[in-house]
């Protein structure tokens, strides 16, 4: 399952949203048989990458968005996050 755009309001950061959405999104990819969530963001999203690291996400990988991305070294970091059998 792949996880895209996820975002919180700015005036509802800091509630817990982003990490229940999170959870959320990771209990409904296992009840459905689901083996993995995998998701990207970019490397100025500092804040993103924590969350996803705290919700059990690892980082698999990394690219450049366009040639311009990689004049620049902007990158989009990829992420996976197993699920197992759920038990």
């Amino acid at each position: 399952l792949e996880l895209k755009r996820m975002s919180v309001s700015r005036e509802h950061r800091g509630r817990g949203l982003a990490r229940a959405l999170c959870r959320e999104v990771l209990g409904f990819a296992r009840a459905r048989g689901f083996g993995a969530v995998v998701l990207s963001t970019s490397m100025v999203q500092v804040a993103a990458q924590r969350l996803y690291e705290g919700q059990g996400f690892r980082r698999v990988g990394s690219s450049y968005p366009s040639l311009l991305g990689t004049l620049l070294n902007f990158q989009i970091f990829h992420y996976r996050c197993d699920l197992g059998d759920g038990t």
